[in-house]
């Protein structure tokens, strides 16, 4: 089968920039070097045991409902998703505990445990999010950046809701308790940004998940990620797993084929690319001169911390715990700090613990429990950390707080665990320094000033994921997916 398009690399943004094209009567070919789709949402299963690898929160069904729409079929008939309250279960070190939920009355009855005042605080927050919300998610989320006009345009409305500010700083002005700082502002972290320098704008996330939940679908994150492959190959696309690239072939300025590591050449009119943005520059455009200043100014950038990752099943069921929860350490500041400026390895950790059964039992044997809990830590440019060495004295630190303060007698009942360190987020997602999040989401490394949908130099290429416009999370992946292949569309009725 010819095809017009190639998408490299079958993630979250792959996928629904390959539906929507080939929804468009572009015929498109979805190339992914793994044995199966999902990118960073990436499935393991050992003993009856299925862990979803990546990307476990998934909010603005909106955007995945219409990848559907533009295909003229049902989600329903694909995937079924399920809202979560609490939507995440927020813990600290002293006991306290706070159930993030979209139950005004419930989430002020806890915020006056911590502080009256502090509730009256978090509502006009709300509020700030509700307008950050709709500037920087409604108008702008699916706009591509392509041109300095269309930031210069946006830029009074994202001035006066003082974009240039930390999210924690915004925070802070509105809520005085300190864990309630934290819980309102850790959010930037889901998309690799430190709440202490991550432009205020991403506080629409807040605003985001109030309007439409947190969801989970039925069989886990893998199960939406098969849903949406076979979504796009009912509508004629054609997936090929297995199939690393090697080159994005250029001819006189333009794109014009895609090379795979097998030797088999795929002439194209345009290439999409869902592979990390610094790896599609350095190593698979290596070849074009053109981008020689390109590559230059992506080594100049910030990049996301990196995480490292631990999968575990444990036999007997685990009720107790909320399916997502998020375990503040002794350190907030400072261990942010450690891990996006000073690049250490801390002694202390703060950890986000992920238990699916809880919601699915499917997910695990009978009568056990699927988890994975995640630590922040420095990216591979921040650090020298010796991952061979320090990996299994982490995973043992982390279990050993989990056993101690979450989950009493892990140790006796597991059954099994896997890691997954900054290593391997190079070795298995080509991620320029292990970043978990590409680019950070900066001011000064959003809207125009990301990567942008469709390259400036080389004719027929286009990127989608992370490092473009909008940005790192499903929902910013996906909805660089309808920019990007907005813009083509348009490009190659054009042509």
């Amino acid at each position: 089968m010819s095809a017009r398009v190639a998408v490299i690399g079958a993630g979250f943004g792959g996928l629904a920039a390959a539906i929507r094209l080939q929804a468009a009567g572009v015929q498109t070919v979805l190339v992914e070097q793994r044995d199966r789709p999902g990118g960073r949402a990436y499935v393991y299963q050992d003993q009856g045991f299925s862990f979803d690898a990546g990307p476990t929160v998934i909010t603005a069904p909106l955007c995945l409902e219409e990848l559907f729409d533009v295909a003229a079929r049902p989600m329903s008939d694909y995937v079924e998703l399920i809202s979560l309250d609490p939507m995440y279960r927020l813990c600290w070190e002293d006991g306290y505990q706070l159930d993030y939920t979209a139950d005004m009355e419930r989430m002020s009855a806890q915020i006056a445990v911590r502080n009256p005042a502090d509730v009256d605080g978090y509502k006009r927050f709300l509020g700030y999010s509700e307008r950050v919300f709709e500037e920087g998610y409604v108008k702008l989320a699916a706009e591509p950046f392509m041109d300095i006009w269309s930031m210069v345009k946006a830029a009074p409305q994202l001035a006066l809701l003082q974009s240039y500010r930390s999210v924690y700083s915004m925070v802070s002005s509105y809520v005085k308790d300190p864990y309630l700082r934290q819980a309102f502002s850790y959010h930037t972290l889901l998309v690799g940004g430190n709440p202490f320098s991550a432009s205020s704008i991403y506080a629409l996330i807040h605003a985001l998940e109030r309007r439409w939940g947190v969801l989970f679908p039925r069989g886990g994150t893998g199960a939406l990620v098969q849903g949406l492959a076979k979504l796009f190959t009912d509508i004629g696309g054609e997936l090929r797993l297995n199939c690393p690239v090697e080159a994005i072939e250029t001819q006189s300025g333009k794109v014009s084929a895609v090379r795979t590591a097998g030797g088999e050449r795929l002439p194209v009119e345009a290439v999409v690319s869902n592979a990390d943005v610094m790896h599609t520059y350095d190593k698979l455009l290596a070849d074009e001169p053109r981008l020689d200043s390109m590559r230059r100014a992506m080594a100049r950038k910030k990049y996301s911390m990196s995480l490292f990752v631990c999968y575990f099943g444990l036999k007997g069921e685990h009720p107790e715990l909320a399916h997502h929860a998020v375990l503040f350490g002794s350190r907030y500041r400072e261990l942010l700090a450690d891990i996006f400026d000073r690049g250490v390895l801390a002694d202390d950790f703060s950890l986000y613990l992920h238990s699916p059964s809880v919601t699915d039992p499917s997910l695990a044997p009978p009568g056990c429990s699927t988890h994975y809990v995640l630590a922040p830590v420095p990216n591979l440019e921040k650090s020298q950390i010796d991952w061979e060495t320090e990996a299994p004295r982490y995973r043992d630190r982390i279990f050993d707080y989990l056993e101690e303060r979450y989950i009493p007698g892990l140790r006796k009942d597991l059954v099994t665990s896997s890691m997954f360190t900054p290593k391997d987020f190079v070795s298995e997602l080509n991620a320029h320094q292990g970043s978990a999040f590409s680019l950070q989401p900066t001011l000064t490394q959003s809207a125009y000033f990301r990567v942008h949908n469709r390259d400036r130099k080389v004719g027929g290429l286009y990127f989608v994921g992370a490092g473009t416009h909008p940005g790192a999370g499903i929902p910013g992946v996906v909805n660089s997916a309808k920019a990007t292949a907005g813009v083509l569309l348009g490009d190659l009725q054009r042509d």
